[in-house]
């Protein structure tokens, strides 16, 4: 099985329970074409670079995917008719990370030193 991670960036309008939505949705049409979402995470609400469609900041969705390649086309065409879905990338990977990713270990770092040494 091919190994991928998905990342897909949704308005930033939605609400959190509307980002949770999209991204069971993607692991519905994962698992319809045989394959499975092994970690979801939310990265929360972050600045983009430069505005897309209007959206100054977005909510970014991980998925790490095993499957077949047919569930790339599937859920990269989902995303073009989804108009909350606003970027996405998928990438082939050899491995999945184990544990969180760099996004979610350095939101924790960031906590960690705002509410520590002040």
């Amino acid at each position: 099985m091919a190994l991928y991670e998905h990342v897909f960036l949704a308005r930033q309008d939605l609400s959190q329970s509307q980002v949770d939505a999209l991204a069971a949705a993607a692991t519905e049409i994962v698992e319809k074409n045989d394959g499975k979402v092994t970690k979801t995470e939310t990265w929360g609400v972050k600045s983009l670079a430069y505005k897309i469609d209007r959206n100054r900041k977005a909510h970014f969705v991980l998925l790490n995917i095993e499957g077949p390649g047919s569930i790339v086309a599937e859920l990269e065409r989902q995303n073009r008719i989804n108009e909350d879905v606003i970027r996405w990338l998928t990438i082939a990977v050899e491995e999945h990370e184990a544990g969180p990713s760099v996004m979610m270990r350095k939101n924790d770092r960031d906590r960690k030193r705002r509410g520590g040494d002040n």
